[in-house]
């Protein structure tokens, strides 16, 4: 199988690529190395998504972007540096390949950031999604997942979040997008016969985890003894998600699109485990043996108080199975990050 895979030297994105090399498969991975944050850590991303050993070189951006194109490109690999914002340059990627599944992972991410700058996320998460979809229905391809988030969920007081819950009263311009990519996709299925699994994401962490996140972030500043953000009262909870439970939904929602047609399906990835802030950083200060020193802050706007998935659905249709609890994926994520330090 081809499959393209936006957003692939991501956090999600480069380890689904791994998965899917190391099951024999060809990838497309278009990424825009956006400045969100350092370009380099994307880039090695993408080596360790390839098994590439290299002690790689840094210098510019668009030197070191073009190097590792040519560095990573084999038969089963192709690399591009692509904005989805560009439907002309898509449009030259869709004509250059035969392309199976889409695996629409890129968006701009973040809760927080996108108050601030709501019509970059519109264009980004709205517009360049559809021109994905609009770039299907030209080139006849059938089979589509869309990464989507628990934040289209919002401060839903019935717990826990099941995919048939009201989500029409989103709290941030990113979670609105999210759910405009839902509705728009369920349009792109009922009128071109697109098959798609969107898949609400709840809060993914383990290693190659974005640095902004709070679990990579607190592990860093506790690590070199520098305070900690605390929003809130510490009562603030998530569903956390190790990496791994994430890859192995979305490789069993692949499985059942490619057996199955006639599909429009929200599936939630989460872990069904609810951590408190509290417990969170109880969780790292312990695996690291450090205390932490927290700088007490208010609660944020647009930040949901608790996240909580219901995963019956996706254990019944496509048989995902989480199996990594929170203090295991800790312990990996924590060894993870002091290797990478050294």
């Amino acid at each position: 199988m081809i499959y393209l895979v936006t957003g692939g030297s991501g956090f999600i994105g480069s380890h689904l690529i791994e998965r899917l090399l190391r099951n024999g498969h060809s990838v497309i991975n278009i990424d825009n190395f956006d400045d969100f944050y350092h370009y380099q850590i994307k880039i090695k991303n993408t080596l360790e998504s390839i098994n590439h050993i290299s002690d790689f070189e840094f210098s510019d951006k668009e030197t070191d972007i073009q190097r590792l194109i040519t560095l990573s490109q084999s038969d089963k690999y192709s690399l591009y540096y692509q904005d989805i914002r560009d439907k002309k340059g898509l449009e030259n990627i869709f004509k250059t390949h035969s392309i199976d599944m889409v695996i629409h992972l890129a968006a701009l991410a973040g809760v927080r950031p996108s108050i601030e700058r709501p019509l970059e996320y519109e264009e980004v998460n709205v517009r360049g999604t559809m021109n994905l979809w609009e770039l299907c229905r030209v080139f006849d391809i059938k089979k589509f997942i869309c990464a989507s988030s628990s934040s289209v969920y919002g401060n839903n007081e019935k717990i826990p979040f099941a995919e048939t819950d009201n989500v029409d009263n989103p709290i941030s311009p990113y979670a609105a997008t999210k759910k405009c990519g839902e509705v728009l996709g369920h349009v792109y299925h009922d009128l071109y016969h697109i098959d798609m699994i969107q898949l609400r994401f709840f809060t993914v962490y383990g290693p190659r985890q974005r640095p902004d996140l709070a679990i990579h972030k607190f592990t860093k500043l506790i690590s070199e003894n520098q305070e900690i953000p605390f929003y809130g009262d510490g009562n603030t909870a998530r569903d956390y998600t190790y990496i791994d439970d994430i890859i192995d939904g979305i490789a069993k929602s692949i499985l059942y699109l490619e057996n199955n047609t006639n599909i429009y399906e929200i599936l939630n990835l989460g872990e069904n485990q609810v951590v408190t802030l509290s417990q969170m950083v109880t969780t790292i200060e312990k695996t690291l043996g450090i205390t932490a020193t927290k700088k007490i802050l208010p609660m944020q706007p647009g930040d949901v108080t608790k996240t909580n998935a219901d995963i019956t659905k996706a254990k019944a249709l496509i048989g995902y199975k989480p199996d990594t609890d929170f203090q295991n994926g800790i312990k990996k994520f924590v060894e993870w990050f002091l290797r990478k330090r050294h």
